[in-house]
């Protein structure tokens, strides 16, 4: 739907097309986006799914004014109208009246309300037993609901409980036809049977009077197509983004509460970022610019892709960085969770097959990538350091929590060092701390003393990841160093830890453990293992 199109004559628009049409349950103002986001047209804003997420039960133990609360954040979030389930229209025909005030004052869409007492009950909770409204007072609330809306096109809906309370076709037609003639824009027929067979006999003697809308919770093996030929205009799917979510947030609590961790769980619920995407934080990012000019704080990356890698065949005419995992290279990999924490400003540095690393980065070459080492390439992104920044190997993987914990670190210059590292293997970047490992020094609190290749097992205390970061001030430290070692005659040789070793003469170099959840590829082995890891 187009924006300038109100929400109201959207939802109108609806119920009165010729096609069925179908709205999805929604309880608060982000499950509202996703639905939108879905292709929906619309959102049933379920009584019984905003009184579970409020933590109360469905009997009106939420008042109205909370509900309309929570109805006016999904309406702010959203471009798509919002029918609300009113339960009862909470009270008499004066509720009514002040229900739809509200509604149209919030420009919410519509409003359905059924017929049975306030307070009322959920219908699947011993339905036959519950009392059904006077037909005439309760009409008389549908006609106080028209009389009120000051927007035309509000959509006010009669829902027949007859079904659910057992009392049969007759009853359920005699309702609809008051309903109708107290001005309801259309009826929806509600029953818990698990078949249609409640909505087929309504549908055939009503004869199209006017819309009928239904709720096939119970009834949901029926062919949808099924409700087409039988003339019905809208589908509502109730509630079903509600029970979803109790699903996952059981599964996902249990496993935390288990394991006393998240390693198991981040990489099966969605990214942080995600969660501010459907909050619209690239919004207020624009207005911030536009509003607070010099409030920003942006974080540049440089990925140090140069080398050819040896492996064989695989990086024969290709560079090691993109290898591909699960038909994603390694490069792209360590792009997107950059991006998916907000770094969009990368520069990569190029050497071997540099033609074939193209992409929405910024590149830096290093033509002299076969007789120079990282530190050469790492200077050539010298002008590039600047501010908050992220460093990495282009031929490492590491799990996103690490990404986002080093950001948080408060540090100039912090390295990430597995401590479950093995005096094994080619070179590695190994470290000795002033501690070592401990729980306490997860947060960044050990200092590094030195970092070598050949550190003994006994002194050394992990490995260097290839993954760091800097502050501004960090930055300033990292190009200052670069400046003064790139006129050493044996500077093209220098590694990083030749510069990490410079900077710890003069200020300290944090090291944040980690225990596994990254991977090195360096061989075949490695990239075997690089699958399971993804």
């Amino acid at each position: 739907m187009t924006k300038h199109i109100k929400k109201t004559t959207q939802l109108r628009n609806m119920i009165n097309s010729r096609e069925l049409e179908f709205i999805m349950e929604a309880h608060n103002g982000m499950s509202s986006r996703i639905v939108e986001e879905a292709g929906f047209k619309g959102i049933w804003a379920s009584g019984l799914s905003i009184s579970a997420a409020l933590g109360v039960r469905d009997n009106n133990e939420a008042s109205w004014t909370q509900v309309l609360d929570v109805v006016e954040f999904m309406n702010d979030a959203v471009n798509i109208p919002i029918l609300l389930d009113g339960d009862t229209g909470y009270g008499n025909f004066n509720n009514m009246r002040r229900l739809v005030k509200k509604l149209n004052q919030r420009q919410v869409a519509g409003v359905c309300i059924e017929d049975k007492l306030f307070p009322k009950t959920n219908s699947f909770i011993r339905g036959e037993s519950q009392p059904l409204a006077d037909i005439e007072e309760f009409a008389g609330k549908i006609k106080a609901a028209k009389d009120t809306q000051e927007d035309e096109d509000f959509v006010v809906v009669a829902r027949l409980e007859a079904f659910i309370a057992g009392w049969g076709l007759s009853e359920a037609l005699s309702r609809a036809e008051a309903y109708h003639k107290a001005g309801a824009d259309a009826i929806l027929c509600h029953s818990k049977k698990s078949t249609p067979q409640d909505i087929e006999q309504f549908m055939k003697v009503w004869g199209n009077r006017c819309p009928v809308i239904i709720v096939p919770t119970k009834y949901y093996s029926v062919p949808t197509d099924y409700f087409r030929e039988l003339g019905v205009s809208l589908v509502i799917w109730a509630n079903h983004n509600i029970r979803t979510s109790v699903q996952a947030m059981k599964e996902t609590t249990s496993v935390i509460f288990r394991e006393q961790s998240l390693i198991n769980v981040e990489q099966k619920i969605v990214s942080v970022s995600e969660i501010f995407r459907l909050q619209n934080e690239d919004e207020l990012e624009e207005a911030e610019k536009k509003y607070l000019p010099g409030n920003n704080k942006s974080i540049g990356a440089v990925i140090l892709a140069a080398s050819q890698g040896n492996l064989g065949e695989l990086t024969k005419d290709t560079p090691k960085t993109l290898l591909k995992v699960h038909g994603k290279s390694l490069l792209d990999s360590q792009i997107d969770a950059f991006n998916q924490v907000g770094i969009k400003d990368v520069t990569v540095v190029r050497g071997f097959g540099k033609q074939k690393i193209t992409g929405n980065y910024r590149t830096a070459d290093n033509d002299q990538h076969a007789s120079t080492k990282e530190l050469f390439s790492l200077n050539i992104a010298r002008d590039m350091i600047k501010g908050d920044m992220v460093f990495s190997f282009g031929d490492i993987m590491f799990k996103n929590y690490i990404l986002n914990d080093l950001l948080n670190d408060p540090n100039d210059i912090t390295l990430i060092v597995d401590a479950d590292c093995e005096r094994t293997g080619d070179r590695k970047d190994f470290v000795r701390t002033d501690e070592p490992y401990a729980k306490k020094h997860y947060t960044g609190a050990a200092r590094l003393l030195e970092m070598s290749e050949k550190l003994s097992a006994q002194s050394l205390t992990g490995e260097f990841i290839g993954l760091w970061k800097t502050s501004p001030a960090g930055s300033e430290i990292i190009r200052k160093a670069l400046e003064e070692l790139s006129k050493s005659s044996d500077f093209s040789s220098m590694l990083l830890a030749h510069l990490f070793n410079h900077i710890t003469k003069s200020h300290p170099v944090s090291v944040r453990f980690i225990k596994g959840s990254w991977l090195h590829v360096d061989s075949i082995v490695d990239l075997q293992k690089a699958g399971s890891m993804a």
